[in-house]
């Protein structure tokens, strides 16, 4: 009975990286195209992006809220970013631009969620619009072209490792201890456990919801200077439903909708999956709209199954308890 228990445990605890497992062998078996060197270089760009919008987004379900303008808000600081380095020439300054815009657009996000109490749903949807509504008044709508030097830190190369995917192994170093090895990471599983509780346990809610809000901003102006650099281009319409992809990547890697459970190497498993996903469909001809009502199911299945394991495990705690008042 103990041996059951501890080998369901383990499938459980390691379940969605044995799940990536047969994924990538699943791939490479529909496609000879799959193992190929420049296809997975391709994966590994194009996730660096989903990567930086799925910490985000973890960051924030963990801890009971989310972001639905991350899409919008990576348009904003990407175009800004772009326009200030064609201004400038200078890479450091575009960068800087980028994460400030980022911040800015995400501390409106967190007054409005923590002062105001309005639904993160809500404050982040109108966010979506207004960031939007923004990045295509400033570029009229049109395309900012001719990067130039600024496309390396999207498409350069340090040895045979793409610069984006140096950058996303730097950040991943980071929020791996920010969430293993801080306070803020342990407020964070509390607030989201039971955020009543944790204020009564002297947590400052508030100052945490901020500060969570206010990296999901760095991380979606980083990964709007990523998305320009790589396309070559300030794109005021691009990365448009980046933010369900985030949150896809997010709760298929085992972060709970409900708040309170989540990991930063099962979002990273979680983004791979659903990247691999993408790749494949892509390779063996999957109709573009077949692909999103796909995707749109996996987040549903994937909110679905995390509410039934929790239920199951509420349900065997109050039986548990029960068994020992008889007792």
């Amino acid at each position: 009975m103990k041996t059951n228990k501890q080998l369901s445990n383990y499938l459980q605890k390691f379940s969605i990286y044995i799940v990536l497992v047969v994924m990538f062998i699943v791939c490479s078996m529909l496609s000879p195209y799959f193992l190929r060197s420049n296809n997975l270089m391709n994966i590994a760009r194009q996730l660096c992006v989903g990567i930086l919008i799925a910490y985000g987004e973890m960051i924030l379900i963990v801890s009971g809220f989310l972001d639905l303008s991350v899409g919008s808000v990576l348009a904003l600081s990407g175009v800004l970013g772009v326009s200030v380095y064609k201004d400038t020439r200078s890479m450091l300054l575009a960068i800087l631009v980028a994460l400030l815009v980022g911040v800015i657009c995400n501390l409106f996000n967190a007054v409005f969620v923590a002062q105001f109490n309005v639904p993160a749903f809500i404050a982040t949807l109108g966010m979506q619009q207004v960031a939007r509504g923004i990045a295509l008044y400033y570029t009229g709508g049109a395309n900012i072209l001719q990067l130039g030097d600024f496309v390396d830190i999207g498409q350069g190369m340090v040895g045979i490792v793409p610069v984006p995917v140096i950058i996303v192994a730097v950040i991943t170093v980071i929020v791996w201890y920010l969430f293993n090895h801080t306070r803020y990471g342990r407020n964070l599983y509390a607030i989201g456990g039971n955020r009543k509780a944790a204020e009564a346990s002297g947590i400052n809610a508030k100052q945490n919801i901020y500060i969570s809000y206010i990296i999901n901003g760095l991380l979606a102006g980083l990964a709007g200077v990523i998305f320009m650099a790589r396309n070559n281009s300030g794109l005021p319409n691009g990365a448009v439903g980046y933010e369900m992809t985030g949150l896809t990547a997010a709760i298929v890697g085992g972060t709970s909708f409900t708040g309170g459970v989540g990991t930063v190497m099962g979002t990273v498993a979680g983004a791979f999956i659903i990247g691999f996903l993408e790749n494949i469909m892509n390779l063996i001809g999957v109709n573009a709209y077949i692909q999103s009502i796909i995707e749109g199911a996996i987040i549903v299945v994937a909110v679905a199954f995390d509410i039934m394991s929790k239920s199951r495990k509420s349900t065997k705690v109050i039986m548990a308890s029960d068994d020992k008042e008889k007792k």
